[in-house]
């Protein structure tokens, strides 16, 4: 049975309350489409908005404490994501794994809090220019992933997004080949680790500098389940010719 195709866009530090008429016009886009999810993670402070303005699409948010509640300030519990509407999360994006220090451990411990707070997750992993130009990106990307992975989860609920670091925002793209060394690399790792019936569900998305004009060729690549986007995915305009490319 083929997976499901899955496009969510990551606005990161990005968008107001007045931007929000472009994830209406999304929600409303990705209606229209058949046999692709479609989601889009907010800044805390537009999630409930956000689910106002696109009722019945999938918001989320960028990231989530291990703990359940406590003395974390400045930090968000699944349970407040879910009370605000959301439905997804995203841990372990390169950018709090660079500037926040989390470690591979912090990140699985994240990715089972958000489960149990009853949220899909986005894994994330991926690797640096340096450790792709000194051929040890499969094996760093790989241990990368094992070691973030939540003891046990459901496939239904959580996805894994391959995004090198070095083309995150960059206009720098891995090539077709490239991407597919990879995906393939981390579902047979996957499946050694956790068995193949779960590494065959698996959806594995591909992000960094993903736009219309790529989109096509790179969810067609065997083993690439979808697209986490991050500046494209900011209007509609430049979203939604993704999420068509990612369409069955």
């Amino acid at each position: 049975m083929a997976r499901r195709k899955l496009v969510a866009g990551n606005w990161k530090m990005h968008g107001l309350g007045a931007d929000l008429g472009e994830a209406t016009r999304i929600s409303m886009s990705a209606e229209t489409l058949d046999g692709v999810d479609v989601a889009l993670c907010v800044p805390f402070t537009l999630i409930e908005r956000a689910v106002e303005a696109a009722p019945g699409f999938a918001v989320g948010g960028q990231d989530v404490h291990h703990e359940e509640k406590g003395a974390f300030t400045g930090s968000i519990s699944a349970a407040m994501l879910k009370d605000a509407g959301a439905s997804l999360v995203i841990v372990g994006h390169s950018e709090r794994r660079e500037a926040f220090a989390e470690t591979s451990e912090t990140v699985a411990a994240k990715a089972a809090a958000a489960l149990a707070g009853d949220l899909d997750v986005i894994v994330c992993v991926g690797e640096s220019l340096d450790v792709r130009e000194a051929g040890n990106a499969l094996e760093t990307v790989s241990a990368q992933l094992i070691a973030s992975l939540p003891e046990t989860f459901d496939t239904d609920c959580l996805s894994v997004a391959y995004e090198p670091i070095w083309a995150i925002g960059t206009g720098k793209v891995a090539g077709p080949e490239e991407i597919e060394e990879m995906h393939g690399h981390l579902r047979r790792q996957v499946a050694a680790a956790r068995g193949e019936e779960i590494a065959g569900a698996l959806r594995i998305l591909y992000g960094g500098s993903v736009k219309g004009e790529n989109a096509d060729t790179i969810l067609h690549l065997s083993d690439v389940d979808g697209a986490l986007v991050g500046g494209a995915s900011l209007t509609a305009d430049q979203f939604v010719p993704i999420m068509k490319a990612g369409q069955a």
